[in-house]
This record gives C-alpha cells, sequence and structure tokens, in this order.
C-alpha cells in the first residue's frame, strides 16, 4: 500500500515527537512491504530526497511568525503544499500526524475518495484545543475527514469521548527495543536518578524533581540528579547531559539508578518505556496517561500523587532500593517489551487495511 505520511516539519536528528514517530512508523511500514513517503515543510526551498528508503517531499513553508503572534495554529503556511502534493500524488491512504495537515488530508478525501487515518499526538481537552484560534476547526474538519482516529493511549482515548465525542482506537508508540537495552555493568556506582524530560517546559516538573532531590540527597548523600541539558538547575549532585542523541540517552539510562518523570499532560510517556527497556524502573506522577506505563507494578517503579516534594522523594527512594532486587531489570524489560515497534507497526498495517476494505 502507498501511504503518504504528513507532518509539518521533520528532521532526521529530531529523536522525540511527531518527527521521530514519521521515521520509526515509515521503517516498520518499509519492512513489511508497504510504500511510505512523507510529506513535510520546510523554510527552505521544496526539495524531493530520499532517505534511508524513504521518499520526503520537503515544501516551503512561508513565513509564519505573523500568525503566531496573533494566536492562531502553528503550522497553517505550508498546508496549501501539502494539499497539493496528496493531490498529485498516486497515494492509497493519507495518515496525518497533526491535526492542521489532517484537515488538508480530509479535503483530499473528499476529493478522491481515498481513506485517512489521523494520528493524535497529544491529549484532546477543552484548554489545548481552545487556545490558539482555528484550533478546534481544523481539528474537527481533521477528525470528522478520517476513517479512523488513533490516541496513544486508553486516557488520551478517554479524552476523545469526552471532549470531542469521538470513539478513537489507542496505537502506542513503540519503543526501539534494539537502542534501549539493558546492560548491568553501565549501572553506577552511586544512587543516580535520570530525568530525561526538556527542563524548561513547566508540564513535565522538573523543579519540584530538583526539590524532592534534596530530600532524596539528606537520606543518600551520594546521589546524583541528570538532567536533560539545557537546564536552569544546579546544586550538589545535580548534572546536565546533552541527551538529544539515541545513544546518549540509552546510556544515561543504562547508568541511572531510576529514570523519573513527574510531569502532568502526558498522552503516552515516552522516556519511562525507554528507561524500563534498559532494565532501569521509573517513577511517574499519577497523572494522565503515566500509570498506564507503570501499571501500577512495584516491581518495575513507583507512583506519587500531589505537589508535595516529600511525596515523589518517598517514590525516589522505594525505587533506588530497587537496584538491589535480582528481577527488577527482567521485569522492567518484559514490561517495555510490550510495546516494541514491530507492535505499533503491525498495529497500523492492520488499521490500513482494515479503513481500505
Amino acid at each position: 500500500m502507498k501511504v503518504a505520511l504528513l507532518n509539518p516539519a521533520f528532521w532526521p536528528e529530531v529523536r522525540r515527537g511527531s518527527e521521530r514517530f514519521a521515521r520509526e512508523l515509515a521503517d516498520g511500514l518499509l519492512d513489511r512491504g508497504h510504500e511510505p513517503r512523507l510529506i513535510t515543510s520546510h523554510p527552505g526551498r521544496t526539495a524531493r530526497t530520499v532517505e534511508h528508503g524513504l521518499p520526503i517531499a520537503r515544501h516551503w513553508r512561508p513565513p509564519q511568525a505573523r500568525l503566531r503572534r496573533r494566536l492562531y495554529e502553528p503550522w497553517l503556511t505550508h498546508l496549501p503544499a501539502t494539499y497539493l502534493d496528496l493531490v498529485r500524488g498516486d497515494d492509497d491512504l493519507a495518515h496525518p500526524l497533526y491535526p492542521s495537515d489532517g484537515a488538508a488530508a480530509a479535503r483530499w478525501k473528499r476529493r478522491t475518495g481515498k481513506p485517512v487515518v489521523l494520528s493524535y499526538m497529544g491529549l484532546p481537552h477543552r484548554a489545548a484545543l481552545a487556545n490558539r484560534r482555528l484550533r478546534i476547526e481544523l481539528t474537527q474538519e481533521a477528525i470528522a475527514g478520517a476513517d479512523a482516529v488513533v490516541a496513544l493511549s486508553e486516557t488520551a482515548r478517554d479524552w476523545f469521548a469526552r471532549w470531542l465525542g469521538v470513539e478513537a482506537r489507542v496505537i502506542a508508540p513503540g519503543v526501539d527495543l534494539a537502542a534501549f537495552t539493558p546492560d548491568p555493568a553501565a549501572r553506577a556506582a552511586d544512587p543516580t536518578i535520570l530525568c530525561a524530560a526538556a527542563s524548561g517546559e513547566p508540564r513535565k516538573r522538573v523543579a519540584l524533581l530538583v526539590e524532592a532531590f534534596a530530600l532524596v540527597r539528606r537520606a543518600r548523600p551520594a546521589a546524583r540528579l541528570l538532567l536533560s541539558a539545557p537546564t536552569g538547575f544546579s546544586g550538589p549532585g545535580i548534572e546536565a547531559r546533552d541527551l538529544d542523541d539515541t545513544a546518549a540517552l540509552a546510556a544515561a539510562n543504562r547508568e541511572a539508578w531510576v529514570a523519573a518523570l513527574p510531569s502532568w499532560g502526558e498522552a503516552f510517556g515516552l522516556v519511562l518505556v525507554e528507561a524500563l527497556a534498559c532494565g532501569t524502573p521509573v517513577v511517574g506522577s499519577d497523572r494522565e496517561a503515566i500509570p498506564e506505563v507503570v501499571g501500577g507494578d512495584d516491581a518495575i517503579g513507583r507512583i506519587f500523587a500531589g505537589e508535595d516534594p516529600r511525596a515523589l522523594a518517598t517514590a525516589l527512594l522505594e525505587a533506588l532500593d530497587l537496584h538491589t532486587d535480582a528481577g527488577t531489570a527482567a521485569a522492567c524489560r518484559a514490561r517495555a517489551e510490550r510495546y516494541s515497534w514491530d507492535a505499533t507497526a503491525d498495529a497500523y498495517a492492520a488499521l490500513y487495511a482494515e479503513v481500505a476494505r
């Protein structure tokens, strides 16, 4: 099947978000005999390349600063070129990863009658849908034009039903089980906590983690906290690491005793699954989709509630104690194996076949 993947931007070095999702999904589709291509945009001239077997069309994206200053939905100016590329192509199915691209795909479907699968990379809720001009309109158009809407977690699926009245499918993003692997010899000598979340994003609550870490240091004076650079946090035991590279992130997860994600508003929590794949237990908040990843299993980590750093510190100390359990690494790896990219690609391939029928 010829599949057009649509994403507003795509840079090969970006390791997270919809850009990385598009690359990994494309690889899975190629392995299964499909013919994916990616339609995206950038500030430069239109360019067409083939990167690791994936044809990529990067269309010129006209400046959008004025629209953003006026609080319009981001990623609007590339849509005419994306739609025109779809119309001129011979794709069997369009798969947008962003609502604005989804609206373009919906118009392509009305013209061609071909199916559309929309993946939503976040959590649809009132505040997020209403805080940009045209966002709700574009999202509703994308949903109405899709043969299937895919959410990343059961939590995201439930929010679709609550806020948009939509019955979404659940297909979790995958983890690269070949890149993220256990290595007991790499574990640090001192208790080490890793947080791979962006320190500057408030909803990641890295400030809360830093407060909790100060309490952890009282019980474990040699404890270390590794944060993703750049970070505005410093103090005894706190280190900044460049974690943008997959190999560097995997190495940090193998080094850590615990990986923490204290954030709210997570549609899935991929950084926790990457840690689990390395045999590293995790600590996360009890918000949104994070409990789905940890699964209430005390053998692989802890969940904490609220805004009190003491609650987070307690969870971290309990998770650090898992370091001494010989079965921890195997339990963590087994949990991560539920979220392989093979399973994700298989699920999408099956969905494509279903909507094509």
